[in-house]
């Protein structure tokens, strides 16, 4: 079923793995309906980037799913890179977004949010580069989370200036951080919502998706486990299961929001690091027969082409077919 690693290039036919083909073509079929009045909105099928930056060279994907092809729907998958700076001094971040599944404008809101994320980025790029060349891990985790905070806040006004649900009108959000000095090898990964973060390392894939901290202290009521008495030492015994009703005066709720996720971790030279949106992730965690795939194609040294990593990224699994968004760092 593969090519030769050294032949890569010259194989660029998109393949499937498992034991039957999945549902769908593998070329897309339908174009979503465009709008004559908003041609702005209109999501290419496909976005592919790279760059060779440092120690590391960086390929960049973000290709609509089977069954949008097959329905005429818009990626719900955005992807921004962009290098902030010069020199040694540059970073380099790559942002990908998923938008809620089945909601209109759901491609606005993941551009959006990768659009908000990177200016805030842009204009911290500085201070980051410094950080993360300190390996100041605290600040770092401390700094991402407010920046990622307030672009999701931008995010949830604007669905609240547009009349629609907050919980909707949402978007996962996953980066990476690359600075540009060769002597740099830490790599920052931040963001919220579902995916994966993976590492090819001796042709072994390793998930290191950060998991989310516990809560330290003691239980709150509504939080965790009820606590088990009163501040004054009387025995809860009795739940007559009476609720409060809400203040009228009170504002609604907001949704409940996913947890931030931080990693920075130092690359070792012949390591492939893989930041990719769920549309990867689950069939990677899912199809040992993907993982297998992917190792032999990406455990060669030399990086792909872009037109190689497209097709092995598109690498096709019966049962999923959502939008795939993936960004790969070969270490040198």
């Amino acid at each position: 079923m593969d090519a030769a690693p050294g032949a890569r290039g010259a194989d660029l036919t998109v393949r499937h793995v498992g034991a039957r083909p999945p549902t769908y073509a593998a070329e897309p079929t339908a174009l979503p309906m465009a709008d004559p009045e908003g041609l702005d909105d209109v999501v290419p099928d496909t976005v592919l980037d790279g760059a060779a930056y440092g120690s590391c060279t960086l390929r960049a994907v973000s290709v609509r799913g089977d069954s949008a092809r097959f329905r005429g729907e818009s990626r719900r998958d955005a992807m921004l890179t962009a290098r902030f700076g010069a020199g040694d001094q540059a970073l380099v971040l790559v942002a990908m977004a998923t938008g809620a599944r089945a909601t209109p404008g759901a491609h606005r809101a993941a551009a959006e949010v990768c659009r908000w994320i990177a200016e805030s980025v842009g204009r911290s790029h500085a201070r980051l580069t410094e950080d993360i060349r300190a390996a100041r891990r605290g600040d770092l985790k401390s700094g991402l989370h407010r920046l990622t905070d307030r672009s999701l806040g931008r995010l949830r006004a604007d669905a609240a200036e547009q009349g629609v649900d907050p919980g909707q009108y949402s978007a996962g959000l996953r980066c990476l951080l690359l600075p540009a000095d060769p002597e740099c090898r830490v790599r920052v990964f931040f963001g919220v919502g579902p995916g994966g973060l993976f590492r090819l390392r001796e042709g072994e894939w390793q998930d290191i998706e950060p998991g989310v901290a516990e809560t330290p202290g003691h239980p709150v009521v509504g939080f965790g486990s009820p606590p088990s008495e009163t501040p004054d030492g009387d025995r809860l015994t009795i739940d007559l299961g009476i609720t409060t009703p809400p203040n009228p005066y009170d504002p609604a709720p907001e949704p409940p929001r996913e947890p931030f996720r931080f990693r920075a971790s130092v690359a070792q030279p012949g390591d492939t690091l893989l930041m990719c949106t769920a549309g990867l992730a689950d069939p990677l965690r899912g199809e040992p027969e993907l993982c297998a795939h992917l190792a032999r194609r990406w455990s060669d040294p030399a990086p792909p082409g872009l037109a190689a990593f497209l097709a092995d990224a598109q690498a096709r699994v019966k049962g999923y077919a959502d939008d795939r968004t993936a960004a790969a760092v070969w270490e040198a």
